[in-house]
């Protein structure tokens, strides 16, 4: 649990059965009028990671080590996240979700039921960084998307639903459901039949 609230934190409203490292912050305070975030049941979250106010997380949920999940962030049951992975905010994530190593997930992003994304995998959201003023707009990962290690999505995509990201591929456009996406920039291929039927996570 948390030590006394400080001016930079809030006690967070925790579920039954939780767990949080001594070194753990659940409830940075990122402005005055912050509500604490809410954590259902069974939650798991490991040494260094920070989670902010006004996130909503549903039961289940597990973190490894320095993890960071920003505000105005919901997140339903079943969800993992691995060690540096970082949740920039302004996103939603479904239920049954594997977040592995060192994913980054930008503003603006919505990641849908039993969907797995690779180690180091990265999502992005400004097309023209610095270059020009538009505004933000993250990736959209539908139901049983799978997301291959190393994997960069640009700004605004759709991932469809059942669709595999191969590892190392640059997804540049819309990926169709039920959809192989391989190569930089990627090639749209049909989903050979072992990748087939969605994913099961739990």
């Amino acid at each position: 649990m948390n030590d006394a609230p400080t001016e930079r934190s809030l006690d967070p409203r925790l579920g039954d059965d939780c767990e949080v490292a001594p070194d753990a912050t659940v409830g940075h305070r990122h402005r005055e009028d912050a509500d604490p975030p809410v954590v259902g049941d069974r939650a798991t979250i490991r040494s260094g990671s920070i989670v902010y106010c006004d996130v909503e997380i549903g039961d289940d949920f597990t973190t490894g080590h320095g993890v960071l999940v920003r505000e105005d962030t919901a997140i339903g049951d079943d969800v993992v996240v691995g060690t540096d992975t970082v949740i920039d905010g302004t996103t939603e994530i479904g239920s049954h979700v594997s977040l592995q190593t060192g994913v980054y997930v930008p503003t603006d992003t919505t990641v849908g039921d039993e969907v797995f994304v690779g180690p180091r995998a990265v999502l992005t959201n400004d097309p023209y960084p610095i270059r020009q003023d538009v505004d933000l707009d993250g990736p959209t990962l539908d139901n049983h998307v799978s997301v291959g290690a190393n994997a960069t999505l640009l700004p605004g995509v759709t991932v469809g639903e059942g669709s595999f990201v191969a590892a190392g591929a640059v997804v540049t456009d819309d990926v169709p459901p039920e959809t192989l996406a391989i190569g930089a920039p990627a090639e749209h291929r049909p989903l050979p039949e072992p990748l087939d039927g969605g994913n099961q996570i739990a």
